[in-house]
This record gives structure tokens, sequence and C-alpha cells, in this order.
């Protein structure tokens, strides 16, 4: 009787191989399917984003269905893709131009030009903006050419669409809500354009003088704490008189003050507007009444005093607002600069420089030398004044080189600016939080200053002359000794008549009742 044997159908090497192949096979079905499923979907072409048709002079355009804006916006775009600084990243400057378009309407019905179901779209469409709604949607970049046409034109576009979704309509529906016949109604790029910009600035001076304010006021706070706390003054870096810290924090504050009178006074440059100028200043296509009705419209809506130019023609290509009010915040630049500057020097150190104020500590200094602490907030201080007082001269040279009846610079113009008062408004606020609020004094290192400067002989003017004075002055220097030191060695005052000597008060011609008045409550 034989007896069969069943064997293995592999060897163990074959057991191993077949094992290898499923595994491979598992593996590779997912890739297979993907494959598949992507060659079966370029079978299948994807559906295009929804558009709609709209034309101008130079054609017809597709525009996204979705987009409030419309195909002058996306020429533009198409156009002017320089800075990536698109005119939505000041968002006060977007709430401007639907302030100007708004007052534009509500004059056009004043005056009879704009039928009254029109002017209800439109405020709907510009309240939306001024609420912060569709600021996406203004997207054209500030550097452009055109004079600002692009611009505008987004601006009315974007209004339109947004009014006529709001009274329930589509997009693109103009001969209800049209762009030009209605957003640009009894107007021109040459007179909107400037308005918005100088509105924006008014916008937003505000703000910054309340910002700087509340700078002052640290100052002055700090001028009060370190009030009779006594150190030498200097002159071109050298020892001079005696003065107080308070005295030199509260002359820090009087002159953050006098920068914010002269914005003050430089804004009323900006009340002038030539709404109503339309291409060149003749007012070509305006009806009467007009200028007045949507200056006092844009008045009420800003709450400044704004009036019509006086000129209209002249109005449309001077730029002498945009230069005096960029000179004003210029003016701020350099003397935050000084002030940061001086804050510098007076924490130099801590052990071999002036050493006088510590300033908070904020971030490591160096990624090589252990322990070292940088005045951080003072040099950014520094960097941004030097940008604003940059755009000060960008807005020179721009404002020259415009030709015969219109500047086609502003653009440059108004992104200088707006610039400008956005980073002083930045940096003042971080100037007072991060820097200033926390500044204390070193009040042995002055001390020290005090009895070892020679600088504190010409307290003594009036009791020994100057020349004795110079002479004492003159072998100090000789000896390295201080002039307290050499006063004592030869017994010229008592000790009572140099705690006399050095009283703040008198030491300083001190008046703490002056800084009292001076301090905001």
């Amino acid at each position: 009787m034989s007896t069969l044997t069943r064997r293995p159908l592999y060897g163990a090497s074959g057991r191993v191989a077949l094992c290898a192949a499923l595994a491979l096979l598992w593996a590779c079905a997912p890739i297979q399917s993907m494959a598949a499923a992507a060659k079966t979907a370029a079978k299948t072409p994807a559906k295009p984003a929804a558009t709609r048709t709209e034309h101008d002079l130079l054609g017809e355009k597709q525009i996204p269905a979705d987009a409030y804006y419309g195909i002058q916006t996306a020429r533009a775009l198409e156009n002017f893709q320089l800075s990536g600084v698109a005119i939505n990243h000041y968002p006060g400057y977007v709430e401007a131009w639907a302030m100007v378009k708004l007052a534009a309407a509500r004059a056009n019905t004043d005056c009879g030009a704009m039928k009254k179901e029109t002017l209800a779209a439109i405020e709907k469409g510009c309240q939306a903006v001024l609420n912060g709604k569709h600021h996406d949607q203004f997207m054209v970049d500030w550097y452009q050419g055109g004079a600002g046409t692009s611009t505008n034109m987004n601006a009315n576009e974007v209004i339109a669409n947004v009014a006529l979704e709001a009274i329930g309509r589509k997009k693109g529906e103009y001969s209800i809500v049209d762009p030009h016949d209605h957003l640009n109604m009894s107007q021109s790029t040459n007179d909107s354009y400037p308005t918005a910009i100088k509105v924006a600035f008014l916008l937003r001076n505000d703000k910054l003088i309340a910002e700087l304010e509340q700078l002052a006021a640290s100052f002055r706070a700090k001028g009060n704490a370190f009030l009779t706390i006594v150190k030498m003054g200097r002159t071109e870096l050298q020892d001079a008189v005696p003065m107080t810290v308070g005295q030199e924090f509260h002359a820090f504050a009087a002159s953050i003050e006098d920068e914010i009178a002269l914005l003050r006074d430089a804004e009323k440059y900006l009340y002038a507007v030539n709404m109503g100028a339309t291409a060149i200043g003749t007012g070509i296509n305006v009806p009467k009444g007009y200028h007045e009705k949507c200056a006092a419209h844009l008045a009420k809506l800003t709450g400044k005093p704004i009036v019509p130019a006086a000129d209209m023609i002249s109005a449309t290509w001077d730029q002498q607002g945009f230069v005096v009010y960029s000179g004003a915040l210029k003016s701020v630049a350099i003397k935050l600069a000084k002030i940061s500057s001086d804050l510098i020097l007076l924490t130099s150190g801590p052990r071999a420089g002036l050493a006088e104020i510590n300033l908070p500590a904020l971030q490591p200094g160096s990624s090589i030398m252990p322990g070292k602490v940088n005045p951080v907030v003072p040099e950014v201080v520094g960097i941004v004044a030097f940008r604003v007082m940059a755009n000060d001269m960008a807005v020179t040279l721009a404002s020259h080189n415009g030709q015969l009846q219109l500047n086609a610079y502003e653009p440059l113009n108004g992104l200088a600016v707006i610039e400008s008062q956005h980073l002083l408004f930045n940096t003042s606020k971080l100037f007072r939080t991060k820097c200033v609020d926390g500044i204390t004094v070193n009040e042995k290192v002055l001390a020290n200053y005090l009895e070892t400067t020679v600088g504190i002989v010409t307290a003594l003017n009036p009791v020994i002359g100057y020349e004795k004075a110079t002479e004492l002055a003159q072998e100090a220097y000789k000896s390295g000794k201080g002039i307290l030191e050499v006063i004592r060695e030869k017994k010229i005052l008592t000790e009572a008549q140099i705690a006399e000597l050095l009283d703040p008060i008198k030491l300083t011609n001190l008046d703490p009742a002056m800084y009292k008045k001076s301090t905001p409550k």
C-alpha cells in the first residue's frame, strides 16, 4: 500500500516571494485607482467658473460672477501689479471714497440730476462700505498711471454692484445703477480722486493727534515723577549747566505738543476741495449749485468744515494741501527722531556710557554678545521717522511735476502721506507703551556726575565771579578732580553753602507750578 505524502506547493523562498508579490499588488491598487480616476477626470472637462460679460471702449471682458468690481478694475489689475499694496491696505481710504460718492449722489439729487430711488440704492451701497463690508473688492494697486482713474472706477464699480444687490438686483445690471452715469455723475477722477485723498487724511489726522497727545502725556507723567532729580545738561555733547530729569522730559512733551498744534493748523489746507471741477476745473456737465451742496454733504459726513475751492481750475492741479500737510508730518517725524536719539544716548552703556536712564528690556540684543540689550524701540522710531522724511521728498517731487491742468502724480502723494500717517500713528503708540511708560532713572549715576563734573561751576558765577570760577574750572580739569572737590579743598564754600547751591529749585530755576499747569488732567 503506497502512501501519498503531501508536499508544500512552494518552498520557503517561494512563500516569501508570493507574499512580496501580494504586498506589491495591494500597494499598487490605490495608485492604479488614482490613475484611473485621473484618466476619467481628464475625459470630463472642469466646470468653468461662472462669469458675467461687461464691456467698455476696448471691448468685452469676462468678469467673475461673484466679483463686485467691474471691467475697468479688471483691466487695472492686469496692467498695474507693481507694489502689492492695494488701496484697501488702508481701510480709512476706502471709507473716504464711500463718503465722497455718497456726498456726490446726495448733491446730484438735491440739484434734480439724480432720481431719489437711485440715490436710495447708492446710499445702501456706500453705507455697506462704511460699515466695513466689501473692502476686499477695492483691489487696484496704489501705483498706477492715469492720475487715479483706476481707483475711481474701482470705487464706482464696487459701490454700484453693492447697491444693485442691496435692492434685489444682480451685479452688472447697470441700467439700474451705473458706475459711470450714476456713481460718477457730475464728477471726474480729477475732482473725486484728490477729494477722497483729502478726506482720508482728515479722518486719520484726528486719530494721529489723539495718539500723539497720549505720548505727550506719558512724557509729562515721567517729567513729574523725575521733577527734582538733578542732572547735567549738555550742549554739543559737552557738560553745560545743571537741570532736572523732569525738566528734560517735560521739554520732550512740550515739543510734541507743538507738533500737534502744527498738525491742527496744516489740516486747514485740506478743507478746500474741487468737487464739481470735473475734468480740468471748468465744471463741465455739473448742475448749478452742485459744488456747494457736495462740499456741504462732505462736511456733514466727515465732521470737518469742508468748502468748495475758490478757483476750481487752480484746485484741480494745485497740490498745496498735500505739500503742507506732508510737511507737518515730516516735522513730527523729525521731532520723534530727535527725542528717540536722545533716549538712546541717555541709556547708553550701561557700564561704559552715560547710563542716566533705563529703558524697558524687550528682547536680547545680540546673537553673539551675552547679556546685551539694545534700545530697539527708539531705534525703530528713528527708522520710521526717516521713512516719513523720505515720503515728504516724494510728495515734493510729485507735486511739482504735474503738467498744465492736471497733476498725474497724485497717486504718489496719496500713498506717501497716508503711509506716513499710518506709520506715525502705530509708532507713537509703540513708543509710549513699550518705551516711555517704562523709563526709570539711575539716580546714583546722576549724583556721581554732579560730584565729578566741572559744568556746575557756572552756578558759582554770582558767588565768586566769572574769572575766579574759570580758574577753579581750569584747576579741576588739570587735576582730574570734580569742581566740588576743588571747592571743598580750597574751602571756598561751607558744606551748608554747597547744599544750598545744589538745591534743585535754585540750581535749575525750577518752577514746579509751571509744570502742574501744563500737565493734562
